[in-house]
């Protein structure tokens, strides 16, 4: 198989996995992907890459096909983990994207990454000229909106304890691929106390 056989089966797939997510929300058919086609960019990033710095508008809507990228902002000497997303969710600066005025958070990569991307400027052009599709941005918009508010009020509810146990039975393969300062930041731990619960919970599943 020739590379450019290889990239076009590449991105046959990355279109599957976003025919498969969109069908999430509501009957996507093939037509309906294939008209999208013309407006999406398939963007790679290699290990520890800053999708978008502070300070830069972010013209990307972007779903990760492969890999991993945390979303952050920059408070004193500290980075403040506000995202942590793999395959099939989506990453960006919201406020920035929207507003297209500068952005306050960083998006780097953890891992080598592929994002399927659509410029804010084909988003535009894709909700204007198909209403499905602009249907379909609402349902996503809301649904983040949504798991948003969920998580922060889950953050304020809860003690440090449940925050780490409830992370660690969701994202179990997120301890082994990201580093431990990242997830704590996430879960606002501090990271002597997300060490100790690591620890313990080594200590329970050895017993």
């Amino acid at each position: 198989m020739t590379p450019h056989q290889q990239q076009d089966d590449a991105q046959k797939n990355y279109l599957k996995r976003v025919h498969q997510y969109f069908n999430l929300f509501m009957p996507f058919t093939e037509e309906d992907l294939q008209l999208l086609v013309p407006y999406i960019e398939i963007r790679t990033f290699q290990k520890k890459q800053l999708v978008l710095n502070r300070g830069e508008v972010d013209n990307y809507f972007n779903i990760i096909m492969k890999g991993l990228v945390r979303k952050y902002i920059i408070v004193g000497k500290n980075d403040v983990t506000l995202q942590i997303s793999g395959e099939g969710h989506i990453i960006h600066s919201e406020i920035s994207f929207h507003t297209q005025t500068p952005s306050e958070s960083l998006v780097e990569t953890i891992e080598p990454t592929i994002l399927f991307s659509l410029s804010y400027d084909n988003l535009q052009k894709v909700f204007e000229l198909y209403p499905k599709m602009e249907r379909l941005g609402r349902m996503i918009v809301t649904r983040m909106f949504i798991k948003k508010d969920h998580r922060d009020f889950y953050q304020l509810k809860s003690t440090t304890r449940e925050r780490f146990m409830n992370y660690v039975e969701k994202h179990a393969d997120m301890l082994q691929r990201v580093p431990q300062k990242y997830i704590a930041s996430y879960l606002n731990i501090k990271p002597e106390t997300f060490s100790r619960l690591k620890h313990l919970l080594k200590n329970k599943k050895s017993q």
